[in-house]
């Protein structure tokens, strides 16, 4: 016997904001502004947060945002 309705557990798993959305490789692209390709490639190398579903590359916003701000105070550090 299940505890929860499937309906019940479907509704705890949606995201609640547009914060915890999964993008695709193109959305990403648009997103920095650069090529799906360059986002392709930096994916297989793992210099960017990602996981596989099915096959095919999907991303977190909230762990891009968190790469952002990590790339934009590497940077900095970098520079002084």
């Amino acid at each position: 016997m299940l505890m929860f309705s499937t309906i019940q557990l479907a509704k705890t798993m949606l995201p609640s904001s547009a914060d915890n959305a999964i993008m695709t490789i193109g959305e990403v692209a648009g997103y920095l502004k650069v090529t799906e390709r360059t986002i392709y490639r930096l994916s297989q190398a793992k210099k960017i947060p990602a996981f596989k579903v099915g096959g095919m590359w999907r991303y977190m916003r909230v762990d891009i945002d968190a790469w952002i701000a990590r790339q934009t105070s590497a940077s900095v550090t970098n520079n002084k």
